[in-house]
């Protein structure tokens, strides 16, 4: 693919160095645009600022080894932290809910691929990045569409008075559901409201066949006593 280019992108020279800052920029600002534009944490700037140091921690480790030097820790290094970086955008929310975990994986994908460029491994680069972005922009679809078709749902449930919580459970159990665990969450002790993190399972056979997820919560929101209800994802 280098020589496709241009020889100069095969050697280890200013022109090269700088082709493989660039192209490590730009396939890092399309991951950071995808990510961004769903308002994730980490976006262009911090896509960008990742690949570039890989890329530059390769482009030194290549030169020292063409100098004679034995490999370094330089690229090992670079790895390890920004897996430690990346660690920061991982968090629970209020809903309990683990958010960030896709993000901080594509910036540690994203070094790998910065990685990649910055050795002149232009194939592999392009290869994976081409697999991350429709990792990231892609699959999302369908991993909502094989959660709506699951049995098991985990909801957010806010209700006016924890003496609700036992009409809510007879009404899933009517409905053809298995409670499998209900936790209190402590995030909204002080709101006034009682908050709870609610799973069970679908287990009767209409409400599989004919009743998506959203449909489900949609009835069971229509409830007086509920405030507020919403699937985790």
């Amino acid at each position: 693919m280098a020589g496709f280019l241009n020889p100069y992108t095969i050697e280890m020279n200013t022109l090269s160095v700088v082709f493989r800052i660039l192209l490590s920029a730009v396939l890092a600002s399309i991951a950071g645009y995808e990510r961004s534009s769903k308002r994730h944490s980490a976006g262009m700037r911090t896509f960008i600022a990742i690949a570039i140091a890989s890329t530059s921690a390769a482009i030194v480790e290549e030169y020292l080894m063409g100098m004679g030097y034995p490999s370094s820790w330089i690229v090992p290094a670079v790895i390890i932290s920004v897996a430690v970086i990346s660690c920061p955008s991982i968090f629970y929310s209020s809903k309990g809910q683990i958010r960030g975990l896709t993000t901080s994986a594509g910036l540690w994908a994203c070094s790998i691929i910065g990685i990649a460029i910055g050795m002149g491994m232009y194939i592999l680069a392009t290869a994976a990045f081409a697999v991350l972005i429709c990792t990231l922009s892609l699959l999302s679809s369908l991993e909502e569409c094989l959660r709506d078709r699951s049995n098991h749902l985990e909801v957010h449930l806010e209700l006016k008075s924890r003496n609700d919580l036992p009409k809510f459970m007879e009404t899933i159990r009517r409905l053809g559901m298995r409670i499998d665990d209900i936790e209190l969450n402590p995030a909204y002790l002080s709101s006034g409201l009682s908050v709870y993190t609610v799973a069970f399972t679908i287990r009767c056979k209409e409400l599989r066949k004919y009743k998506k997820h959203s449909g489900i919560i949609e009835a069971l929101g229509s409830l007086d006593y509920i405030v507020h209800i919403e699937e985790i994802t």
